[in-house]
């Protein structure tokens, strides 16, 4: 399902994703029809705006959230020219019940490869994440005041960017040239850092770092 005022940009991606074979069972311009055909029946993924009517401040996202809390088999790929911080990070980090698997998070100016775009809605709606560095990036800055980020070093940064925008350990050591164990000790040491030992699973460990990054 869709959800974007832009008709536009709406009509484009539907016949965008069609060519690629994906079945579009609904396209919408506002928040409350998007809830409305969702609740009516559940998609595997929806693609939002974020600013939408009637405010056009963040009805996107807040139906985002709910859709995580009532439906959380359907993948929520946020689609748009803005860094809502506050609801963004609730929707990544799972703080609104879900678990905070199959999310993602792209600007709309920045997506230059339709492949980019199909490649993110492909692993939302298959349970993964999906983020702009550029959002990652935002959410960092708007956090360099916690405390436990500051001990972290530069090259622990760089992993934890990585690890935010939902890279797998080998994709990580590909983009920064170094090894897989050598990803392993910078993401423990990380986690000792920003005290996650405890937590399991790769998606748990970035939606976790991530509640961080929003603290």
């Amino acid at each position: 399902m869709l959800a974007d005022d832009s008709t536009l940009l709406r009509e484009g991606l539907v016949r965008l994703l069609a060519d690629e074979g994906h079945e579009i069972t609904a396209a919408v311009g506002d928040a409350d029809a998007l809830l409305a055909a969702v609740a009516e029946d559940p998609p595997d993924a929806v693609v939002v705006d974020v600013r939408m009517p009637p405010t056009h401040t963040d009805e996107g996202l807040r139906a985002a959230l709910e859709i995580r809390r009532r439906w959380p088999g359907t993948g929520v790929l946020v689609l748009s020219q803005y860094v809502e911080r506050r609801y963004a990070t609730e929707l990544l980090t799972g703080s609104g019940g879900d678990s905070g698997e199959g999310v993602g998070y792209l600007l709309k100016d920045r997506v230059v490869q339709i492949d980019e775009f199909l490649d993110a809605l492909d692993r939302v709606a298959s349970g993964r994440t999906a983020f702009d560095p550029e959002v990652v990036r935002r959410l960092l800055a708007h956090s360099s005041h916690t405390d436990p980020l500051r001990r972290l070093t530069e090259r622990e940064h760089e992993v934890l960017a990585r690890m935010a925008q939902g890279h797998t350990n080998a994709a990580i050591a590909e983009q920064l040239h170094i090894s897989r164990s050598a990803v392993e000790k910078h993401i423990n040491a990380i986690f000792e850092k920003l005290r996650l030992t405890g937590t399991t699973g790769y998606s748990r460990r970035i939606l976790a770092v991530l509640h961080y990054l929003g603290s």
